[in-house]
């Protein structure tokens, strides 16, 4: 029998996924200011585009994490929603979605702590032991990657693998 919160849960999941898309799929021309005529605004306009295109990367990143994590998260719902699920099942789920938001919550504060130490637009995906860390820059700096590698861990008691990956 579905009830009221899982109508409301799926209704906003499925407005958020539609949306989500939506700016996904959007043109970058309608992300950026009208033109007029003269060469000066068109050369403003040309360095605005490619600025959206170069943050379009982490922000696609970020959308294709925040999906995989939202698919999952509907999964450890429906276990907790559901009355024939066991204890334990539903403990597993739990912990689960508690295990999701420590994620997020330590990735964003490694993404803020980068942005703060060395100043750095990046996306940073924590899978386990494993430590994926994409860099929106043009250049592949080895030392810079280094840095990076020890920045992250010195958050972490034991050994983390960390990879990183330069995006232009």
């Amino acid at each position: 029998m579905i009830n009221k919160q899982k109508i409301w849960f799926l209704t906003l999941f499925s407005l958020i996924l539609v949306l989500s898309v939506y700016y996904i799929t959007m043109p970058s021309e309608l992300l950026t200011s009208p033109t007029s005529k003269s060469d000066n605004s068109k050369k403003t306009t040309t360095s605005a585009k490619v600025t959206v295109n170069e943050s379009d990367v982490l922000t696609a990143l970020q959308v294709e994490a925040d999906e995989e994590r939202s698919a999952l998260a509907a999964e450890y719902n429906e276990i907790l929603t559901n009355k024939d699920a066991s204890t334990e099942e539903k403990n597993n789920a739990y912990e689960g979605l508690k295990q999701i938001d420590e994620i997020k919550a330590k990735e964003e504060e490694l993404e803020k702590k980068l942005k703060k130490e060395l100043k750095l637009d990046s996306f940073i995906k924590i899978d386990g032991n494993n430590i994926s860390v994409t860099i929106k820059k043009k250049d592949h700096d080895y030392s810079l990657a280094n840095d990076v590698m020890r920045l992250i861990n010195e958050q972490y008691d034991s050994k983390m693998y960390v990879s990183v990956k330069f995006q232009n």
